[in-house]
């Protein structure tokens, strides 16, 4: 089953429920925002998803249970931008989105050159190709290690064309409006043309708006509803997440909702 699905997972630390019984599949080709206030657990679930946690055997890849499968097996379907990814080797921004060949091993120099150029420019961040990582922004590091991401899913695709996936764990909060936009119709276009089903973590509501596919609204480590934005970004449910008024009207040039907090 062309699937990322967790059943009734559940977590805890310290005695104290992260996950409280989640349910959530994440689809080919679809772009999935969790959504959720401070210590929710969206990065807890991410982290699961990626197979850190002991939640693993409640979650499944493609049909195959995440606990079954080892690291590599893993990497070779799915990719992961992790909210602080660090590094602190003096490398080429080219050396540092080829890291995401590592999986295959067996692909040759020249397609993974060739699928690290068209990754670099899917992210824009071409003309950072011969600079040091050590010395760009933490916000042009980002970018990098999301060009990373790609070339790890083009990779795949290179080899076997099979459903893969992108976890992003708020990729956008380093950067600036323009780069925010940037990435994230980078990853609606990874989506559709690559059919990457996508979960993303984020904090801009109205960003999750614009680019969902669907909605996860995580409360107190369980999900209290999951739908397409017109019908999960209601004043109610951002009330009961959020703790704050909102106001939800109609966005001026997109069939989205906007929403406006107090």
């Amino acid at each position: 089953m062309s699937t990322f699905c967790a059943t009734n997972t559940f977590f805890s630390r310290r005695n104290q429920a992260i996950l409280n019984g989640i349910t959530l599949s994440l689809h080919s080709g679809d772009v999935l925002s969790l959504l959720g206030a401070n210590g929710a657990g969206k990065s807890t679930f991410l982290s699961a998803l990626a197979g850190e946690l002991n939640a693993a055997h409640t979650i499944s890849l493609n049909g195959q249970d995440l606990a079954t499968m080892d690291l590599k097996q893993q990497a070779r379907m799915r990719a992961i931008l992790p909210q602080k990814p660090g590094l602190a080797f003096d490398l080429e921004v080219s050396e540092v989105v080829a890291m995401g060949a590592y999986p295959f091993p067996n692909l040759h120099k020249n397609d993974v050159n060739s699928l690290c150029t068209t990754a670099m420019k899917k992210a824009d961040i071409s003309a950072l190709a011969k600079r040091r990582y050590l010395e760009l922004s933490g916000g042009e590091q980002q970018r990098v290690h999301y060009a990373r991401a790609i070339l790890q899913l083009l990779s795949g695709f290179h080899i076997k064309q099979q459903p893969r996936y992108l976890l992003l764990d708020e990729p956008t909060a380093s950067l600036d409006p323009l780069h925010q936009h940037t990435l994230l119709k980078s990853v609606r276009d990874l989506a559709q043309r690559h059919q990457v089903g996508v979960l993303v973590v984020l904090h801009d509501v109205n960003l999750a708006a614009l680019y969902s596919d669907r909605i996860a609204l995580l409360n107190q480590g369980q999900i209290l509803d999951c739908n397409t934005p017109c019908q999960v970004l209601t004043p109610k449910n951002l009330y009961q997440v959020y703790g704050i008024k909102a106001h939800v009207i109609p966005h001026p040039e997109h069939n989205k909702p906007l929403v406006i907090f107090g």
